[in-house]
């Protein structure tokens, strides 16, 4: 049986959960793709730490034993950060791989230079888990957009943000006193400042309006503004005329423009979102034909990421089999 070899960089919450993924659906992956996924290789900060990886697996912190490995299919990029993460994804389409990220902020920023260079090297790139962790939008807006034009999306695109305003309403907490809570139940960061101030949200509307539009609003021009100025009283008020605060990362096209925001906004119970709680995502696709589609999912975490990156492992696979194929009818 033929094998796809896989090399994930970086084993932190997402890198883990790919890992575990790979083995406890090892049945289901063969089924689908007719060859056995075997994680080749781990790329690690520390390579002494314990992380149960099996022994057939190289372990390594230094890249570019990873990269000349004599058998590679798939690089999966699960890092934080721009730098080193596009640097080994450049490297790793140069060498033929195809490539998987979650990292949103390196895609926002150098999503369309991968995407160009993955073409000229005949490979696939793979950014589900880009947006909204295990909520397939980016599968769904490819499929609508072979007839239906979009007209616009939006997003709660931040499970933090999300679960802070929830926990302020049901339990009349002050934004400290969620913020806190969040990062005790290791929904933020030490530093919230991303989720909070509609950063993180920012990137994956990027990545969203490339999907949906074919290209971005100018990034200076769109409204930024963070959950951090809603008061417990403020919501109380909003709760009493039978609406909620939603932090919501918004696109629309005006003429040849594209008009992006992300900011709190008074939702009713007509709005998709209403009901869209806790550490949910979800995304409102608005297009001529089909009218409005609704995904709601879990945003984040070590499993509804890795859901989304292993959709993609599907995806690259089942694409470069059929390339193959076609080489080999051709020959």
């Amino acid at each position: 049986m033929s094998v796809v070899n896989v090399a994930i960089l970086g084993f932190g919450t997402v890198g883990e959960g790919v890992y575990k993924t790979i083995q406890s659906h090892q049945e289901e992956l063969t089924a689908i793709l007719g060859s056995r996924v075997e994680v080749a290789a781990v790329l690690v900060r520390n390579k002494q730490k314990d992380r149960k990886i099996s022994e057939n697996t190289l372990v390594t912190d230094d890249f570019d034993e990873i990269i000349r490995l004599p058998r590679l299919d798939v690089v999966i990029e699960a890092i934080v950060g721009n730098e080193p993460s596009f640097t080994y994804l450049k490297k790793a389409i140069q060498r033929g791989c195809h490539i998987i990220t979650a990292n949103k902020q390196m895609f926002a920023h150098y999503g369309k230079e991968l995407m160009k260079m993955a073409d000229d090297y005949h490979v696939t790139v793979g950014f589900e888990a880009t947006v909204a962790g295990g909520v397939p939008i980016i599968q769904t807006l490819r499929h609508l957009l072979k007839v239906n034009r979009v007209q616009s999306v939006q997003g709660i695109l931040n499970g933090t943000s999300n679960f802070i305003l929830t926990e302020m309403r049901e339990k009349q907490q002050s934004f400290e006193e969620a913020l806190k809570l969040a990062q005790h139940k290791g929904f933020a960061e030490a530093d919230p400042t991303n989720d909070i101030e509609g950063i993180d949200a920012f990137y994956k509307l990027m990545i969203l309006s490339k999907i949906a539009f074919g290209k971005e609003p100018d990034w200076k021009s769109v409204e930024l503004q963070g959950i951090n100025g809603i008061t417990s009283e403020s919501i109380a008020a909003a709760e009493k005329s039978g609406l909620r605060f939603k932090h919501i990362a918004s696109l629309g096209q005006k003429g040849d423009k594209i008009i992006g925001s992300v900011k709190p906004v008074l939702i009713g119970k007509s709005h998709p979102f209403y009901n869209v709680e806790g550490v949910e995502n979800a995304v409102n696709v608005q297009s001529d034909i089909v009218g409005s589609i609704t995904l709601q999912g879990p945003g984040a975490g070590m499993f509804p990421t890795a859901s989304a990156i292993i959709e993609d492992l599907v995806y690259v696979a089942k694409k470069q089999a059929k390339n193959q194929a076609i080489l080999a009818e051709s020959m």
